[in-house]
């Protein structure tokens, strides 16, 4: 994906691969971000269920419950996180309206590639308590 501020995303998110601190605190930030955005606006519920999601499975890999299947896997996932998090991108999240129209693009597109991994962590969640 073409998109200077994501490949900035995707930088960081490889340069905290294997730092475990760096990424619970992108993880709580992550939680912050999520609860002072207005959810309400069209298509942005199933945002929100992504980005719980990619948080739950982040924390679950970060304690080692469960492994990603691969380290691009990670930066991926962190890398859309890390995007999300960052006010200040393609479209500023301050733009009121619009703010998030990016967010959600690459969301859906990093979550496309990878759905497989994503339903494989939400069934392992099924079966397993945390």
């Amino acid at each position: 994906m073409e998109n200077s501020f994501f490949q900035s995303a995707l930088r960081q998110a490889s340069n905290l691969a294997g730092k475990p601190g760096r990424i619970a605190l992108v993880l709580a930030a992550l939680t912050v971000k999520i609860s002072m955005v207005d959810w309400s606006a069209e298509g942005r519920a199933k945002l929100k269920k992504q980005l719980l999601l990619a948080g739950r499975l982040l924390k679950a890999n970060l304690n080692g419950a469960y492994s990603l299947k691969s380290k691009r896997m990670l930066v991926g996932l962190l890398a859309a996180c890390i995007y999300f998090i960052n006010p200040f991108d393609l479209i500023p999240d301050l733009l009121a309206g619009i703010g998030l129209v990016d967010d959600m693009a690459i969301i859906a597109w990093v979550f496309s590639t990878a759905a497989a991994e994503l339903q494989a962590f939400e069934e392992w969640e099924k079966t397993t308590s945390v």
